[in-house]
């Protein structure tokens, strides 16, 4: 049974400070708000949750979605870009930070379907909720939640106004996730088949926390067969490609799709930079608005970047959102 959640009353509200994320700057400052957790969706007894980060002012305001990553396998809501948050806080935007089912054990399409009702949930009842403007959102995510913020893209409905995708990516059959990764960080585990699967042998889930197997060394896996198409959709990417398409950003922008900003590291290992590089010429292509942002020498995350560099990308993505949200 499925059904969406229209009250989401029952968490409660929590003050909170600002903390330095492991692999982002910290925020120079930050400005006290509350945070409220709601039920998004429900999908049996699945509880699919959003997190909600609002100051005091009062709305309509902007809103800012955060689609966490971990390669569709890992990761939960509280999985965010703290400077981000805080830099549209200060703003006095709503920040809502979404968690959505996990592969393998959903595929890829309810991945898809719970990221367009969070949208859906969003604008029918953020207005009421937290003062959400549902007329003014952008998106923002990183790694596999890069791939997610450009799928709003096109698989949202009314389209986003604005899209940030930190090393995200916009093909899902490519060699890099089709065929057994070279590099090292993903040969730190070593699985049977057999012990792999087991890792993920539970029910559906949204929040990785709650998986009792190790769904980093699922991964692992995935990258050491080159199977992570397949496991996270149910379909061989060399012989039945055709059913990913609908799902791929790279092979669905238009002339409508949103403005678009990516930032991306030259020599990251794990999404490899070349994938934003496919997405800018798509954007340019169809003539959207655009922009990349390449950080030479810079791994995945960033961690390695020259922090010049990287806080200057961070300030371009908030300039970015801002300029599109705050536009007559």
């Amino acid at each position: 049974m499925l059904r969406c959640c229209i009250d989401g009353r029952r968490a409660a509200i929590l003050i909170v400070t600002a903390a330095v994320c492991a692999t982002l700057p910290p925020a120079e400052a930050a400005v006290p708000f509350q945070k409220q957790t709601y039920t998004y969706k429900q999908v049996g007894d699945l509880e699919i949750k959003a997190d909600v980060y609002r100051t005091e002012a009062g709305g309509p305001r902007p809103v800012v979605v955060w689609i966490h990553g971990g390669a569709l396998i890992m990761g939960h809501r509280e999985g965010l870009s703290q400077r981000l948050r805080d830099a549209f806080l200060a703003k006095d935007y709503r920040f809502v930070s979404i968690d959505y089912r996990l592969a393998p054990e959903s595929k890829l399409p309810a991945v898809i379907e719970d990221v367009e009702d969070a949208f859906k949930w969003i604008r029918a009842k953020g207005p009421d909720l937290f003062g959400a403007d549902p007329e003014r959102i952008a998106v923002c995510g990183g790694s596999a939640g890069g791939y997610l913020t450009l799928a709003t893209g096109f698989r949202v409905e009314p389209r986003p106004t604005v899209l940030v995708s930190l090393w995200g990516y916009g093909d899902l059959v490519g060699d890099w996730y089709s065929t057994p990764s070279p590099h090292a960080r993903h040969h730190q585990s070593k699985l049977s088949r057999e012990e792999a699967f087991a890792q993920v042998s539970g029910p559906p889930l949204s929040d990785s926390r709650e998986r009792k197997g190790d769904g980093g060394a699922f991964y692992q896996y995935c990258r050491q067969q080159g199977s992570w198409p397949k496991e996270v959709s149910g379909w061989d990417p060399h012989a039945e490609r055709n059913k990913f398409v609908p799902f791929m950003p790279v092979e669905n922008v238009t002339p409508q799709y949103p403005p678009t900003l990516l930032i991306h590291g030259e020599k990251d290992t794990d999404v490899p930079y070349e994938q934003s590089v496919m997405m800018a010429a798509a954007l340019k292509r169809n003539g959207v608005e655009h922009r990349l942002i390449s950080i030479p020498g810079a791994e995945h995350g960033l961690p390695d970047g020259d922090p010049q560099l990287v806080n200057d990308a961070y300030e371009a993505a908030v300039e970015f959102v801002v300029t599109h949200l705050e536009r007559e």
